[in-house]
Formats: C-alpha cells, sequence, structure tokens
C-alpha cells in the first residue's frame, strides 16, 4: 500500500492512497504516520480501513514529506561506483554516512528552495528507507524485517557550501533543500532485495540512471552498519545514495535554478516531483 503524510484544510493527517483517492488513517490514538509506526499498528490501522471508500482526492491535499518529523536521518554518499568514480573518491570498506535535519525537507509538490548564499544547487535522486521497527546491532540477515517501506528522495545539495569542510553537513541542511516523497509504498508491495530502477530528471532531460543492482552497500548492509552505533527507530529515514551523472561534475556545471522541474522517479514506488524557487529572506 502507499501511505501518505499531507495538510487537508490546513490540518495534518495521514492515509492510504491509491487510484480512487485517499483513506484517512489518522486518529486520536494515531494522529501521524509516524505515531503509528512507533506504535506497530501501521497493519492493524491499514486492516481496519480496507474497504473503506476514499473520502479525499489528491487535489483537495497538499503533500508532507512522508515522515515530517524523523527522529534521524542517516545519507550515504558514494554508495554509486559510477559517483564514487565522478567524484574521485578513493574506495573504502565502510558506507560513507552524514546527517540531515527535519527542517530540511520539503514535500511532493512543493518546492525546494535555493538559498541567497549560493547558485550551486545540485540534484541528487535517491531511495529512501523508512524504518519500521526498532533495533541494535542488527544482523544483516534480519535486517529486512526492520524495514517499513520505500520512498523517493531527492538530496538537494548546495555544493559550495558542501565543500567548505570536509565534513558535508552545511551544504546538505539548507531549509527545504531535500525532497522526500510523494508517499511511503509498504515493504510488502515489494519483494525484499528486488532490483528496483533510479531515474533523475532536469526540465524532462535525464540526467540519472541506475538500479539498485550498482549499489556498492546494499540496504541490509547499512541497516547493519547504522544500527551499530546508534540504535534504528520506527520512522527513521535512510537515503541509499545517489548514482553517477550529478550537476557539479558535468561540464560545464548543471545547477538548478528557479524555475526548473525536476523528478525523481523509483520503480515500484513513483514520481517525486518539484519546483525550484527562491528562498526569499525573512525581513
Amino acid at each position: 500500500m502507499k501511505l501518505i503524510s499531507y495538510l487537508h484544510q490546513g490540518q495534518p493527517g495521514w492515509g492510504m492512497s491509491t487510484d480512487a483517492g485517499i483513506t484517512p488513517l489518522h486518529s486520536q490514538l494515531y494522529p501521524t504516520l509516524l505515531s503509528a509506526l512507533q506504535a506497530g499498528k501501521l497493519e492493524e490501522i491499514a486492516a481496519a480501513a480496507a474497504g473503506q471508500v476514499p473520502s479525499l482526492q489528491l487535489g483537495e491535499i497538499t503533500f508532507l514529506p512522508v515522515i515530517p518529523e524523523p527522529g534521524k536521518i542517516f545519507c550515504v554518499g558514494h554508495n554509486y561506483e559510477e559517483h564514487r568514480i565522478e567524484t574521485q573518491r578513493d574506495k573504502t570498506q565502510h558506507p560513507l554516512l552524514f546527517m540531515r535535519v527535519a527542517e530540511s525537507q520539503t514535500a511532493h509538490l512543493q518546492p525546494m528552495l535555493l538559498p541567497p548564499e549560493s547558485v550551486q544547487f545540485d540534484y541528487e535522486g535517491e531511495i529512501a528507507i523508512v524504518i519500521g521497527k526498532a533495533g541494535r546491532r542488527i544482523r544483516e540477515a534480519d535486517a529486512w524485517e526492520h524495514v517499513a517501506g520505500y520512498s523517493a528522495y531527492n538530496e538537494g545539495s548546495i555544493r559550495d557550501w558542501q565543500k567548505h569542510t570536509l565534513q558535508f553537513t552545511a551544504g546538505k541542511n539548507f531549509t527545504a533543500t531535500g525532497a522526500f516523497g510523494p508517499w511511503m509504498v509498504t515493504r510488502g508491495e515489494i519483494a525484499d532485495g528486488e532490483e528496483l530502477t533510479l531515474e533523475t530528471r532536469l526540465n524532462g532531460q535525464v540526467m540519472q540512471r541506475t538500479t539498485t543492482e550498482s549499489m556498492i552497500f546494499k540496504i541490509p548492509v547499512l541497516i547493519e552498519y547504522i544500527s551499530t552505533f546508534t540504535s534504528l527507530q520506527p520512522g527513521d529515514v535512510i537515503v541509499t545514495g545517489t548514482p553517477g551523472g550529478v550537476g557539479a561534475k558535468r561540464t560545464p556545471p548543471v545547477w538548478m535554478k528557479p524555475g526548473d522541474h525536476v523528478e525523481v522517479e523509483v520503480g515500484k514506488v513513483g514520481v517525486l516531483s518539484n519546483s525550484i524557487a527562491h528562498d526569499v529572506p525573512q525581513a
């Protein structure tokens, strides 16, 4: 099933999306998708709603990031060989990790914001996984049991700020630069380890194209590694890396600018679509 977080008439909610529309699933007990994940009630809630007639249409809601307030957002750098080569990074025995904050996220059909401090706004199409079951020191063989589902992510990067130091934090956390959505497709809809396609398009032109077979560190490896040093909790997000073809490594470089339209398509998940707009400084 496809689960979304949204605003309707100014009020937050979450629900199940089908071709017929949206079935709201929020309640006083479980007002958010995150709260349902944390309680381990996702399947129970969805089963109780089975057969209900959808009461909302996608055109009536404003998308929110799939998990608007994740406890942790882990991002994986240089996890596709083509991207590692284009960035001239040495091979490593361990995943390269950095973190984003919730404020850096935006949603499907919402603008990704170019800050006034830079013009070097780069796209990074990625596949995100949402954790559904808590765990520490999770074995690779058990990792899939901790996955709630899959989504698309555009891990937008402010490249000059990213390069201020050896750490990526500044360039990865400007407000509303990372898009997350449109929904989470639950684990049961996609076979564990199934090959998924990933494609990024800027103004209709294909900029990145790959499959998960090209990942250097596969999803179970990432879960095992991350859960070794911290507990993974329901609603935590792992953004699994971008392939080759980023704008910064093209000749000349290609930067996203206001008025541009960018799409990230993940096979069996869907298309995450965003415009680019100026982040207007507040007076």
